[in-house]
């Protein structure tokens, strides 16, 4: 069924997606700074220590998974910060631009040589990165940081097609984890990560470079 390299993968959405994509006989690489006992009842390969906003860490990763190919690489981590025009912090919009959207970029390039023609990247961003979406304001880092995720995916998209390799640029929902507070309106990670893996698998060349919503719905640049 393939390999499947998730990172950001010791709770919430990322957690989620390797619980689904172990279920129907997947391997997993989980990767993450720091382990949890659910995803190590998984029973999928766990690599801790890994800090995408660390080249050396990432590197070192690559070292160990030297020779194995990865069939679908899933950029989950990142980080929200609360930004507002009141409150505006540049070291808070500097280091979430560092881990939602350069970092994901540098760890792709790290990891091109274990992909190959048939291979993907999946990119999860938010729709809080999309300028035309933008009705509430505010939030400047996040929103700032996953629009240059985006941008980031529409080139990879674009630069990687002559090598078969095909980019998605997801947005889970609102979902009720840690990082939205568990918020009451959000939806189950469960059903979130259940649309994602459907929109993965979709995936193609012939619609590399899509911004989707987990339910399927294109969004707007």
């Amino acid at each position: 069924m393939g390999t499947y390299l998730v990172t950001g993968s010791n709770r919430g959405i990322g957690l989620e997606f390797c619980r689904q994509l172990h279920n129907r006989g997947n391997q997993v690489i989980a990767t993450c700074r720091v382990s949890s006992s659910e995803l190590d009842d998984l029973g999928v390969r766990v690599e801790t220590g890994v800090d995408v906003s660390s080249g050396e860490s990432v590197v070192k990763l690559k070292n160990k998974l030297n020779g194995i190919n990865i069939d679908v690489l899933i950029q989950n981590a990142g980080i929200a910060e609360s930004n507002s025009l009141s409150t505006l912090d540049p070291a808070s919009i500097i280091r979430q631009f560092e881990v939602n959207a350069l970092s994901p970029l540098c760890f792709t390039k790290t990891f091109l040589s274990n992909m190959k023609s048939g291979s993907k990247i999946v990119l999860m961003t938010s729709r809080m990165g999309s300028i035309e979406d933008n009705t509430s304001g505010g939030s400047y880092g996040y929103r700032m940081s996953k629009v240059s995720l985006c941008m980031a995916g529409k080139s990879l998209s674009i630069d990687l097609k002559e090598q078969g390799i095909s980019v998605a640029i997801l947005h889970p929902g609102l979902v009720s984890t840690r990082m939205t507070g568990f918020t009451s309106n959000g939806i189950s990670a469960q059903l979130s990560v259940k649309g994602l893996i459907e929109r993965i698998d979709s995936l193609s060349l012939y619609n590399s470079g899509t911004f989707w919503h987990s339910n399927g719905d294109v969004l707007p640049w």
